[in-house]
């Protein structure tokens, strides 16, 4: 069984203001808003949810399928990617535009301006998912995560034709999208991604209802920074995963394609959907405590530890069976 992550491939672009950016910000001027932020720092790194998130799956000793479209400066990222573990075979390469750019600065309270260059991106819309499925068997799931609106609402309504178990990913992309386009992209998912601001935000711009939203996916799952993870059922109690406390607190870019990886790793695994936010939550904090997306290594001594000391040794019993790193 194999999973396919759609989404976006992009470079990241990361700078730090040393200041907070609501100190600059006059509430009632918003509308005149022109403001410039000297950073202390700039980083360019890899980067891309769909790209993020398989390389996570990749570090966890999965073999992900990675869907997307990218330019033909992509080669040494895609050398990259597949030294830890992803299967770029079904990457788009376009003849004309450039990897996506996401551009993105953070203050010393951990808020984000970001600004997102699609390029390449635009072209993800012409990929059809079974002929990937064709090659690499059977699938666990299809991540439909952050991509050009057209693509997703592609992937979304070729997944419920042909049977594919899907999960739900807009996030970025809800700032901008309209009911019509968010309904589709949720409706019939087996898990919905969300943290409480975008969980807001489907509700509003769906009008649905929290119950509606629940009437509608399997499992929606929302991210609560440092309160860690709720996941909902309809029918069932919420469950509240806590968060795994981190080291230093250094880059937040990433962190919730992170804690994806390992929750979809957990159930490629066959564990339940606590466990799988345990595991989320443990992955995810290694991204916070970087700068840059990809730039993690996993211990399997050291990795193991730590899930211990956050969630006991049935955790570990669990994941151990199945966990490979690319370290001891």
């Amino acid at each position: 069984m194999s999973l396919l992550v759609t989404g976006s491939i992009a470079t990241d672009h990361l700078m730090t203001f040393s200041g907070k950016f609501s100190d600059s910000l006059v509430v009632d001027q918003l509308d005149k808003l022109s403001v410039s932020f000297l950073v202390d720092d700039l980083e360019v790194r890899r980067g891309g949810c769909a790209a993020n998130i398989s390389f996570g799956l990749g570090n966890l000793g999965l073999r992900p399928v990675l869907v997307g479209a990218v330019g033909e400066d992509f080669v040494d990222y895609r050398a990259w990617l597949e030294r830890h573990g992803v299967d770029c075979d079904s990457v788009h390469v376009s003849e004309t535009r450039h990897t996506a750019r996401f551009v993105c600065t953070n203050d010393a309270a951990m808020a984000q301006f970001a600004t997102f260059y699609a390029g390449a991106m635009s072209e993800a819309r012409e990929i059809e998912l079974k002929p990937i499925v064709d090659r690499v068997g059977p699938v666990d799931f299809v991540l439909v995560g952050p991509n050009d609106p057209d693509a997703m609402v592609r992937h979304t309504e070729e997944c419920r034709q042909r049977g594919y178990a899907f999960v739900a990913d807009p996030s970025q992309q809800l700032a901008f999208g309209d009911g019509d386009l968010i309904r589709p992209l949720i409706d019939g998912a087996s898990i919905l991604f969300s943290n409480e601001y975008e969980a807001a935000l489907i509700e509003s711009k769906t009008g649905w209802s929290h119950e509606e939203v629940l009437d509608r996916v399997g499992t929606w799952v929302v991210t609560l920074g440092p309160d860690g993870v709720r996941l909902e059922t309809k029918g069932a109690e919420p469950v509240v995963v806590r968060a795994v406390p981190e080291i230093a607190k250094v880059e937040p870019t990433g962190v919730g394609d992170a804690f994806r990886a390992g929750f979809l790793a957990a159930l490629s695994w066959g564990l339940d959907h606590e466990r799988a936010a345990q595991l989320g939550c443990l992955l995810a904090v290694y991204v916070v405590e970087q700068v840059g997306t990809q730039e993690y290594v996993l211990g399997r001594a050291a990795f193991l530890e730590r899930l211990e000391a956050a969630y006991g040794a049935d955790a570990v019993a669990d994941v151990a069976a199945h966990l490979q790193t690319f370290r001891d």
